[in-house]
This record gives structure tokens, C-alpha cells and sequence, in this order.
């Protein structure tokens, strides 16, 4: 078991990028880091890389596309603790970009599989510990591109990234995430995208080719922000590293 005292945190899709570098960070205050990971031999590189940095770190094998590998999660996570403080539904899918009048529906299904569905899987299985810890915060990690304001701003680069699956699966995880904050009061629920709106920014992550002009740090910050908010902090609310984003 975990010291009663020590903050508890689950990364989905810890193994690389803005998880993993939300992991570290988290580790370096001393919590417990549950990292998860859908491939289990880059999850133990991954969880052996935060070890020897000083971290409390637990690899949680861990596919949210798959109810079978939530549910194994769970069980290992009770393993070493009777709470969690903090869920980090960071994995995320950027499918393959697909223009819209090529776009298919198994094209858009797979990509919710991993941003929509993966998040409720891995939220309804996590309630549990989550509603025995103290104050519980759920963070999902979002984009600029489930932004209506963003999207439809002729000034935003993503207003020209034609396609249906990626943007419309973080619109979504973003009304998800309002309503279990409404539902559940006992329980922060935010959502965060690792960029800077107001600056047209993006951090640098595989999924985009490192091209994004923020480093991985940076990309983190607001995540940082939100999973270490207050009792007394907000619920329901979407925010980058500078502050609130519209809806």
C-alpha cells in the first residue's frame, strides 16, 4: 500500500510526450505515479526512466480502447492503493486526418474509440477509488481543435485543417467533461489543451510531427495546473497554459 498521506496519480498514455512529462513532473513532488501505457515494454522503459529520477512510479499496462485492459487496470492500481487522487485522461489518437468528403465512418470510430470512448471507459472504471479519495480531480487532456470559437476563427490555423474525426472527438470529450462536472460536484473535472490559443500555438509531440512550436514542458503546465487545484478551485472549465479557452 501507498502512504496514506501520498497524492496518487493515473497517466493514460504516460509512456511518451506530454504524459510522460506530466508523470516526471508530478514525481518530482513526490507522488505516486501510476503510468499508463498501452504497450507494456515502452511502458516499462518509460516507468524506469521516472525511477531512476526518483520517482514513485507503478506501470499500469493499460489500453483505453479495451475494456479488459481498464478493468486489469484497476485491479493493479487497488493493488498498491484504496484511492486515487488524480485521473490524467491523456491518451489520445490523431487518425489520419481524413478531408471530409473521404471520411468514413470506421475512419471517425476508431479515432473516438481512443478520445471519447477510451476516457469514459477508463472514468466509470476509476469512480470508485476516485470518490474515496478526499479531492478527487479528473483532468482531460483536450485540444484547441474541440474549440468551436477556435475552429471558426479564420485566424486560427486549425480552421483549415479539414477533416472530421480528430476535432469533432475533442468537441466532444469537452461536452463529456462539462457534464460529469455538472453530475458529480464531489469530483474537479477540467479540461486542458496543451497549447496557447491565443498565440496560435501547439507544443511539439509525436502526434504532430514535433512541429508544435511549445516544448513538451510548456505543453504541460496547464495539466500541472489542473491536477494540482485547490478543494476550494473550479470544476467544468477549459484552459491553456495563459488562461481560459472559449467553448
Amino acid at each position: 500500500m501507498t502512504n496514506a498521506e501520498q497524492t496518487s496519480v493515473l497517466i493514460t498514455g504516460g509512456n511518451k510526450g506530454l504524459g510522460f512529462e506530466a508523470a516526471r513532473r508530478l514525481g518530482e513532488r513526490g507522488w505516486t505515479i501510476f503510468l499508463g501505457s498501452r504497450d507494456e515494454g515502452r511502458g516499462r522503459v518509460a516507468a524506469g526512466a521516472l525511477a531512476d529520477g526518483g520517482a514513485n512510479v507503478v506501470m499500469v499496462p493499460l489500453d483505453v480502447t479495451s475494456d479488459e485492459s481498464v478493468t486489469g487496470a484497476v485491479r493493479l492500481v487497488r493493488e498498491h492503493t484504496d484511492r486515487l487522487d488524480v485521473l490524467i485522461n491523456n491518451a489520445g489518437a490523431p487518425g489520419k486526418i481524413v478531408p471530409p468528403a473521404d471520411a468514413t465512418a470506421q475512419e471517425v470510430h476508431s479515432v473516438y474509440d481512443t478520445n471519447v470512448y477510451g476516457p469514459i471507459r477508463v472514468t466509470h472504471a476509476f469512480l470508485p477509488l476516485l470518490r474515496a479519495a478526499d479531492h478527487p480531480r479528473v483532468v482531460m487532456v483536450s485540444s484547441g481543435g474541440g474549440s468551436f470559437a477556435v475552429v471558426t476563427d479564420p485566424e486560427q490555423p486549425v480552421s483549415k485543417m479539414h477533416e472530421l474525426a480528430y476535432s469533432s472527438s475533442k468537441a466532444a470529450l469537452n461536452m463529456i467533461t462539462v457534464r460529469y462536472a455538472q453530475a458529480l460536484p464531489e469530483i474537479k473535472f477540467n479540461v486542458t489543451t496543451p497549447g496557447e490559443v491565443a498565440k496560435h500555438t501547439f507544443a511539439a509531440t509525436d502526434m504532430n510531427n514535433h512541429t508544435g512550436q511549445l516544448t513538451v514542458t510548456e505543453g504541460t503546465d496547464s495539466i500541472v495546473e489542473l491536477a494540482t487545484i485547490g478543494a476550494d478551485g473550479p470544476s467544468g472549465i477549459f484552459i491553456d497554459r495563459l488562461g481560459p479557452v472559449a467553448w
